[in-house]
């Protein structure tokens, strides 16, 4: 690793004869020499190279060496880097003590000692090699730190996730066993009360009324429990991306005039009415189906939530869009939680606690989405709630 390092050297000398002598005394395939024939000239290198070590000669014309070494020590990018004194001054100049106050770390005189001079050089460069190897395994070091911090990060939030998901999980199992549960008993109190009749030979309590007030009670707890069973379906679905969207062409006005007539039990049931206004015809290419779904969804809440209070429906074409409004008066949805309603398993409710698996609007915006359109809602605690399905007129590939 330490020899993968490459070394720059920079030598500065006035004499060009002693710049290639040095050069060729110090130069290998693992080190690049770099040579200047003045301080100027030096400063410049200085500023575009890191070195490992600089060579000066002491006596240039201009600024000499122990000035040049003087304004590296001054500077950030030069101030540690080693610098060797060569003179050919004789020792009684005392140049030697004046090369070690400008921050040399040595002190040559010529002529040069050939062993003294590649020695020192090569400490020098040695020492550099080990402080790059240092200085990179710190920032690797760093790194992985940074790394591991970054992986502790997300291994919290795939916790946070996970203990997320197992509460949701739970909280959906208690949901489904409630929601279950309640069509499941009425259909065994009702099957025992049949045996209790029967086993009394009770002929009176099967006359035809009561046994079409029977089927109709069957039936409305199976067609819960089938809805049920559909949502859990739906959810799979979209998960695994097997949504499936037939589109055909129909009138989306004639559909929610439909839906609108088949909700008058529920309508009656809520102590409720509904009032629909709608174009002459809405037509376009969407799966009838689904979006029978969605506007069936829209209506059960409304009456769940309107209070009593009357639910308006709206079908209309704008801006290129079948647009469908379903808005009651009731109690509202607070701007936090319409982030929320819209997500998995959540279920707004005020004081009393809301059927269903919390699935409904989930799904409905799924459906909608996958027909390339929107579902919003505008809504202020106590005023009710304005759902809006917008679906593009054009053909839904």
């Amino acid at each position: 690793m330490l020899s993968t390092v490459q070394a720059k050297l920079l030598i500065v000398d006035d004499l060009p004869e002693n710049l290639l002598a040095l050069e060729a005394l110090i130069k290998r395939e693992d080190r690049q020499v770099f040579k200047a024939l003045s301080a100027d000239e030096a400063l410049s290198l200085l500023l575009e190279h890191e070195f490992a070590m600089a060579i000066l000669d002491v006596q240039m014309p201009g600024m000499n060496g122990f000035e040049l070494a003087e304004l590296m020590r001054g500077t950030e990018k030069t101030k540690n880097i080693p610098i060797v004194f060569v003179s050919a001054a004789g020792r009684e100049l005392n140049y030697a003590f004046k090369g070690y106050e400008s921050g040399a770390v040595d002190f040559l005189h010529k002529p040069l000692d050939i062993h003294a001079v590649k020695s020192k050089v090569n400490v020098f460069v040695d020492l550099y090699r080990q402080s790059k190897a240092m200085k990179l395994q710190v920032e690797e070091l760093e790194r992985s730190r940074r790394e591991q911090e970054l992986l502790l990060t997300r291994l919290q939030a795939t916790q946070a996730e996970l203990e997320q998901a197992v509460r949701m999980r739970d909280d959906f199992m208690s949901i489904v066993a409630h929601e279950v549960r309640t069509p499941l008993n009425g259909l065994i109190l009702e099957t025992q009360l049949r045996k209790m009749h029967l086993a009394r030979d009770n002929a009176a309590a099967f006359t035809l009324d009561k046994m079409h007030a029977m089927v109709d009670r069957d039936e409305r707890q199976i067609q819960s429990l089938i809805r049920l069973i559909e949502d859990m379906l739906d959810v799979s679905r979209i998960r695994t991306g097997k949504l499936s969207i037939r589109p055909a062409r129909f009138d989306l006005a004639q559909l929610v005039r439909n839906l609108v007539q088949n909700f008058a039990p529920q309508v009656a049931a809520a102590e409720s009415s509904m009032q629909l206004q709608a174009d002459s015809a809405v037509e376009g290419n969407w799966d009838e189906f689904r979006i029978e779904q969605v506007i069936t969804n829209l209506l059960t809440n409304a009456l769940r939530y309107g209070a009593k209070s009357p639910v308006e429906v709206r079908v209309y074409s704008e801006h290129g869009e079948a647009r469908v409004e379903v808005r009651d008066h009731g109690i509202g949805i607070s701007e936090e939680n319409q982030k929320r309603i819209f997500q998995q398993f959540e279920r707004v409710s005020a004081s009393h606690v809301a059927a269903g698996l919390g699935l409904g609007l989930f799904i409905s915006e799924q459906i909608v989405a996958a027909h390339g359109g929107t579902i919003e809602v505008e809504s202020q605690i106590g005023e009710g709630a304005l759902f809006r399905v917008c679906l593009p007129l054009e053909a839904c590939e």
